[in-house]
């Protein structure tokens, strides 16, 4: 009988780490992938390019896709689809945004880079994505974005992809605004 309770002990404990691990595993993903560029994510701070050397020798094709969320209403689309850029040159380019509801609704825009291991020489040093955007019923905007492509960039890659998919926080939005029981307090 205490043979059992041993290993019954021993496999709530497994039981538990399994549960803990996957806890944080999302954290942990995160970073690996911020440090090895890899599954496309991009930094959330702006880039600065301060000392950028443009390399004119060689040219970069830079795709621009976008796509709404399938509960985001709005139309968006990039200005231009295609691009090609020197690395080191800083340019700049809008995606546009149309809320055709008859209610305001707030987006936020989540960038990926394709190859992965490029992401880390697609640098932002502007971006709508770096914040919510709150567009009126029936309105448009322009939501700009500048950036520069890292001279680093190793030879092996000729075109990147940027994609970004706009996701509709209106809610959470509305949940973080005062209200006016606790507005003054």
């Amino acid at each position: 009988m205490a043979q059992h309770q041993f290993l019954i002990g021993k496999l709530w404990l497994v039981t538990l780490a399994m549960f803990g691990f996957g806890f944080a595993l999302v954290p942990l993903y995160d970073i690996f992938c911020e440090v090895t560029g890899l599954n496309g994510k991009t930094s959330e701070v702006a880039a600065t390019s301060e000392n950028a050397v443009i390399d004119t020798s060689r040219a970069i094709t830079i795709e621009f896709l976008a796509r709404p969320n399938k509960d985001m209403p709005w139309i968006f689309k990039p200005e231009v689809h295609r691009m090609t850029v020197h690395p080191g040159e800083i340019h700049i380019m809008n995606y546009w945004a149309e809320n055709p509801t008859g209610q305001m609704i707030v987006g936020q825009a989540v960038p990926s880079v394709s190859p992965g291991q490029a992401a880390l020489y697609f640098n932002k040093i502007e971006c709508f994505c770096f914040s919510q955007q709150q567009l009126a019923a029936g309105k448009n905007m322009l939501m700009p974005l500048q950036f520069y492509v890292d001279p680093a960039l190793p030879a092996q890659f000729h075109t990147i992809t940027l994609n970004y998919t706009l996701y509709d926080v209106t809610q959470a939005w509305a949940a973080q605004q005062p209200t006016q029981d606790n507005i003054g307090e």
